[in-house]
């Protein structure tokens, strides 16, 4: 599901060649571009909307403020960490298990991580999610739920853009989809 491989993009670190990718995909028109790459639905159109916004508000900003927001934001806030492990486990020993059963189950789906970065690093886990089935997707992010509702407030409280796109991952994962 393309949408999922967007939302890791967007929550990975913005390098220029990622930008420049985005603003040559999403030229003009940000939601067509969206709701385009959302063939199979999976996003409300008001969630399309706000993806829309972000990519917009994104090609709006210079590349190194965009950079230094993201920094500040992900690598030097403890609370806004998107390696969702740590806000179970913060630092301790009990997270490598974890890690390890996380890497393994994407190898019994085929999927190969790039071992510089963690499997529980959520843009990693968008892209796992972006090869498998969407009821399957829906049920793995539910299994995350609880951990993205509280990075999403974390990242509320602070007036973060990527709240938005934390929120709609999160909704993904709901109760109320699951059943639907």
């Amino acid at each position: 599901m393309k949408i999922f491989r967007l939302l890791s993009a967007l929550l990975d670190y913005p390098n220029d060649e990622f930008l420049a990718a985005l603003r040559e995909m999403a030229g003009n028109d940000a939601r067509a571009f969206v709701v385009g790459l959302d063939e199979e639905n999976v996003l409300s159109a008001d969630e399309a909307g706000q993806v829309a916004e972000f990519i917009t508000a994104m090609l709006a900003t210079e590349s190194l403020e965009l950079q230094g927001n993201y920094v500040q934001c992900f690598d030097l806030t403890a609370e806004h960490s998107l390696h969702l492990t740590h806000h179970l486990f913060g630092e301790e020993k009990t997270r490598g298990p974890a890690l390890i059963d996380l890497g393994e189950f994407y190898r019994s789906y085929g999927l190969k991580v790039d071992e510089k970065e963690l499997p529980d690093y959520l843009p990693v886990m968008l892209e796992f999610v972006s090869t498998i089935e969407l009821d399957e997707a829906r049920v793995f992010l539910a299994d995350v739920a609880k951990v993205l509702k509280v990075l999403a407030d974390n990242l509320e409280k602070s007036g973060s853009d990527h709240a938005k796109l934390v929120r709609i991952i999160e909704k993904q994962g709901s109760l109320a989809r699951l059943a639907a």
